[in-house]
């Protein structure tokens, strides 16, 4: 299990298993955001699967897949909504935690400096530079 954290309240990671998620809510996380479709995983990690897994371990579990075709405006803010309403930490998920962690920087995007955002991503390990004139833009929507 990889989780990286970006913020205080937010943490990414790359695919997360079933036998992940009662080691993730000792850890503090409140909430797990999918964001992969279920036709990029097996059956055994599908949104179902990790819905109950998360029930059992006590976790909130919440579902808004993402492909770089679907990351619209509205998406996009969705997304923010699942991480900000959340009252303690959140960790959303992905193939590799890269389209989760650009989902949380257009969502921010505006609210928090591009500088700052770009180096709290490369903090967790993902490298937004080159998302830098697109999050310069969505900051001025």
């Amino acid at each position: 299990m990889d989780i990286r954290q970006i913020t205080p309240h937010f943490f990414a990671a790359p695919q997360l298993s079933p036998e992940d998620l009662p080691e993730i809510r000792a850890s503090g996380i409140r909430r797990v955001l999918c964001n992969r479709p279920d036709i990029e995983v097996p059956p055994s990690h599908q949104m179902a699967a990790m819905e109950k897994a998360a029930a059992v371990a006590g976790l909130e579990f919440v579902v808004q897949p993402l492909t770089h075709q679907t990351m619209t405006p509205e998406v996009i803010a969705t997304n923010r909504a699942l991480i900000e309403e959340c009252d303690g930490p959140v960790l959303a998920y992905c193939a590799s935690g890269t389209r989760s962690t650009i989902a949380w920087a257009l969502g921010v995007a505006g609210d928090m400096p591009v500088d700052d955002i770009i180096t709290a991503a490369r903090a967790g390990g993902y490298d937004l530079e080159n998302l830098r004139p697109t999050l310069e833009a969505a900051a001025r929507l």
